[in-house]
């Protein structure tokens, strides 16, 4: 999220689409924080999730999160994982490997004095790798979408989740149900917005019913 100044003698190079000039703030738009403005770094490359985005998720999950154990594996500007806390999640981990980046998140949660935010610096797919199995109730995924992490992250996801769980990605392109079922997901709620597709994913066996 982040300005570029343009030279009036030079024409103007459209940006990558993971690479598109928002501005410097981002705003939690629900919770106990809601509306507040939280400064973003100067980086190439990130992509915050709009605000209309994350309102439409945030409505498919229900508006209180309470109780809930959540990961945010690519945090970047820690949009949603800070929302989720909003919300009432009790435990967010936020990773990033980027240093400025995980001390700007250092600086937003001293900000809003959040408890339940844990910032680490890390690599999002190692983390995932290393969570205990079904432990999380809310994954994020939202690498650079020039990245080659996608696909290991949702794997070492799936195995990460509660069974009565949820994973949210972001991606340049959509995700089916042929490509899920092998890895135990299924596709649970989608919304393309400009040039980002976005998926909440759950359990196959969340709809099993109980056996008896």
């Amino acid at each position: 999220m982040w300005r570029m100044k343009q030279d009036p003698n030079k024409r103007p190079v459209r940006p990558h689409r993971s690479q598109v000039v928002h501005g410097h703030e981002v705003r939690i738009i629900g919770g106990q924080w809601k509306r507040t403005k939280l400064q973003v770094a100067d980086k190439p490359g990130l992509r915050p999730t709009p605000d209309r985005v994350r309102e439409t998720l945030f409505n498919w999950l229900g508006q209180d999160l309470s109780g809930w154990r959540c990961l945010d594996a690519f945090a970047g500007t820690g949009a949603l994982g800070f929302e989720a806390a909003s919300r009432g999640a009790t435990q967010v981990q936020l990773v990033e490997h980027d240093a400025a980046l995980v001390a700007q998140l250092k600086r937003v949660q001293m900000q809003l004095q959040s408890d339940a935010v844990l910032v680490t610096r890390g690599d999002g797919v190692a983390v995932l790798r290393h969570t205990p199995g079904g432990c999380q109730d809310l994954i994020f995924i939202d690498p650079p979408f020039d990245s080659d992490v996608f696909e290991s992250a949702v794997l070492a996801a799936a195995q990460a989740v509660a069974l009565t769980g949820f994973i949210y990605l972001e991606a340049p392109r959509k995700w089916s149900d042929e490509q899920l079922q092998p890895i135990g997901l299924q596709l649970h709620r989608h919304l393309k917005a400009g040039m980002v597709h976005a998926h909440l994913f759950k359990p196959l066996v969340s709809d099993a019913a109980p056996a008896g």
